[in-house]
């Protein structure tokens, strides 16, 4: 079996292409139904060869809340006729991943141990921006394991300044 980024390259670059006019409204309806297509119950459901095109879209409308906009529906109707829907999620990461060379960001994952305000999040993004060198989407997680500190994972570049990795630095210096 291909590899699923293989078989979601093709899907986020025609989807980059038919939505360069709208890309932040088009990464946020892909993104939502990312987050959804990841439920293992509705892979199985859309898996199912019984299961019609218009009752998967009736169902991932109907966890979305409202109506989904004319590009997602036709988007999510050719991803289903083709048995693609377990490539949603690697597509919208895909899909950002274009957005963002366009743009010239990148998508950073902060993990806090503690909850962090809008206003220290805003002084966070501007000195990781600098220190980094490029305009950066923050996504904040909070991971108590941490016991302190913050963990910021840009690409494959990882900024560790947590009290958890701390320790363990020390664990290791003192067992060697």
């Amino acid at each position: 079996m291909a590899e699923i980024a293989t078989i979601a390259r093709p899907y986020a670059e025609a989807l980059f292409k038919a939505s360069s006019s709208d890309l932040s409204g088009t990464a946020a309806w892909l993104d939502q139904v990312a987050a959804i297509a990841a439920n293992p119950q509705l892979k199985a459901f859309a898996d199912n060869p019984k299961a019609t095109v218009d009752q998967v879209l009736g169902v991932m409308a109907g966890v979305v809340g409202s109506q989904l906009p004319a590009a997602a529906t036709n988007f999510l109707t050719a991803v289903l006729e083709n048995g693609r829907f377990a490539a949603l999620p690697e597509v919208a990461k895909q899909f950002r991943t274009l957005a963002n060379a366009q743009s010239g960001s990148s998508d950073a994952l902060v993990q806090s141990a503690f909850p962090i305000s809008a206003s220290e999040l805003g002084q966070l993004g501007a000195t990781l921006e600098r220190r980094f060198g490029r305009k950066l989407q923050l996504t904040v997680e909070q991971d108590p394991s941490l016991i302190g500190g913050i963990r910021v994972v840009v690409g494959d570049e990882v900024l560790d300044t947590s009290v958890k990795a701390r320790l363990e630095q020390m664990k290791v210096a003192l067992s060697a």
